[in-house]
């Protein structure tokens, strides 16, 4: 599996070998020795997820302030574009975010740790979504920033409006957020 840190370097980029044929396709998903080589520290899941979506909608900016949750996403079943945005105040790349196309066909995942904002919209007529987290979910630590806050500036590759729960419609901007040290 190859790993490579995007623009911003604690975000990383896997894309597997995978071997495929006629009869169809196998490729390592997870190893963990690997990927703790390529992220550089111990890190333990605490739990999994599957998400399904439309297309056009987008699920995000969301984090938890306590209990931060690390993610390692990928899609299973679509397209998606993915979005890590960096919310730690000490960090030299705060407010800035990388997206990755992710797919069934690249078979890509993204290492979002914690002290991210994290956030995708479907681009195919479905998608399905699944990832590891470093930590379980909780409600009461959950929080969101707007997806289109003018000064993250991201480009959700959208030709219509997205399609958005009421929790991410009412979500505020990166200025108002709690964020991390």
């Amino acid at each position: 599996m190859k790993a490579t840190r995007l623009t911003i370097p604690d975000v990383i980029l896997f894309e597997p070998k995978v071997f495929g044929d006629d009869r169809g396709f196998f490729f390592e998903s997870f190893n963990h020795t690997r990927f703790e080589e390529a992220v550089g520290r111990k890190v333990t899941f605490a739990q999994d997820n599957h998400s399904k979506s439309t297309k056009n909608v987008l699920r995000g900016l969301h984090y938890q302030i306590q209990q931060p949750q690390g993610k390692l996403v990928r899609v299973v079943v679509g397209e998606v574009f993915d979005v890590a945005v960096d919310i730690r105040k000490s960090s030299p790349n705060f407010g800035k975010w990388v997206g990755e196309l992710l797919s069934a066909e690249n078979k890509k995942q993204l290492w979002v740790p914690e002290g991210f904002a994290h956030g995708f919209v479907v681009l195919s007529d479905a998608a399905e979504f699944l990832y590891k987290a470093t930590n379980y979910y909780a409600p009461e630590f959950e929080r969101g920033i707007c997806w289109n806050d003018s000064d993250i500036g991201i480009d959700w590759k959208l030709s219509t409006p997205p399609i958005l729960s009421l929790k991410d419609q009412n979500a505020i901007r990166l200025k108002d957020a709690e964020v991390f040290s």
